[in-house]
């Protein structure tokens, strides 16, 4: 919460001055009282009242005002809310060497269910699409609100072929220059190894950069992870390490972030925070009369408060 005249709440520090007057007041009070030697008939006959029912009324008063200083500092909040016509594409690399295990259950695995969290992060407003590649883009859905067939593609997914990482960018990015016209989109980038086949996917991000569509990239995996040789099933594993450094140029060119996930725990999390980030914005909202009606609400019932107890107001 923010306040746009927080010098008004200066005005809190003469608060303690109601309760101060209150004990003088009572003070005053017990100083001229007339004394009455029947002190216990007069017990017996006279209801005794709580000392927190004597304080109440004061309190409920000093709250009251310190709800109206609140109101006249005019506050405002920041909250997320759904942009509308906001266009995401997911570009997941599911290429051989996404069946690597270093990340559990294996790399593509961890991939879909992180996919799946970050569609359920995404606003149902927002518009989805993917782009699923390994020695081409082999898989291009269009962004639809119809989140249920993204989630049907990444869980069809099968790790196998090369990795064209600039071709899904270029595909992901002419999809989006097509459909999404003057309207905030944004790409997001999985993958797991270096580029083997196609255009340079730096190339991509400043064509991107250009069209103002911004490539979150999130590079998966650990630096010793292998596979078995697929063109020789009783040779050395292949090393299938990441690819962090080119995924860092694509997110720097583009103007956006990059981020490396070396377990399904730390991808999970990176994806649901790009979810509930990506397709909001943040939006101020003013929140003065809700004190002002806290406070005329207080106010009421310091009233009611004091009639009951004194039968006087404080």
């Amino acid at each position: 919460m923010s306040f746009d005249n927080p010098l008004y709440l200066l005005a809190l520090l003469a608060i303690p001055l109601l309760f101060l007057a209150a004990h003088w007041s009572r003070r005053r009070s017990r100083k001229y009282a007339v004394r009455f030697t029947a002190v216990p008939a007069l017990r017996a006959a006279a209801a005794v009242t709580p000392a927190w029912r004597k304080l109440l009324p004061v309190a409920l008063l000093a709250a009251a005002a310190a709800a109206m200083v609140f109101a006249v500092a005019d506050p405002h909040v920041t909250e997320a809310v759904p942009i509308k016509k906001a266009t995401v594409v997911l570009v997941t690399d599911h290429s051989g060497s996404m069946q690597a295990t270093d990340v559990s259950p294996t790399r593509l695995g961890a991939a879909q269910q992180a996919a799946n969290t970050f569609i359920d992060e995404l606003p149902d407003e927002t518009q989805l699409g993917i782009v699923a590649y390994s020695s081409t883009a082999d898989t291009v859905q269009p962004p639809t609100t119809d989140h249920g067939q993204t989630k049907d593609v990444v869980d069809g997914l099968t790790a196998e072929g090369g990795t064209a990482t600039g071709e899904a960018l270029q595909s992901a990015l002419d999809m989006v220059k097509a459909q999404a016209k003057n309207q905030p989109t944004a790409i997001v980038l999985l993958s797991d190894g270096a580029t083997t086949l196609g255009r340079d996917p730096v190339s991509v991000a400043r064509e991107a950069a250009q069209a103002k569509v911004p490539i979150y990239t999130v590079a998966l995996g650990t630096e010793d992870a292998t596979i078995p040789n697929p063109n020789d099933p009783t040779g050395a594993p292949l090393v299938v390490a990441p690819d962090p450094e080119t995924l860092q140029a694509i997110a720097k060119a583009s103007g956006a972030r990059a981020f490396t996930a070396e377990s399904d725990e730390q991808l999970s999390s990176i994806y649901q925070k790009l979810g509930s980030q990506l397709g909001t914005t943040e939006k101020e909202r003013q929140v003065g009369g809700l004190f002002a009606g806290v406070a005329l609400f207080l106010l009421a019932g310091a009233g009611v408060a004091a009639v009951a107890g004194s039968g006087r107001l404080p």
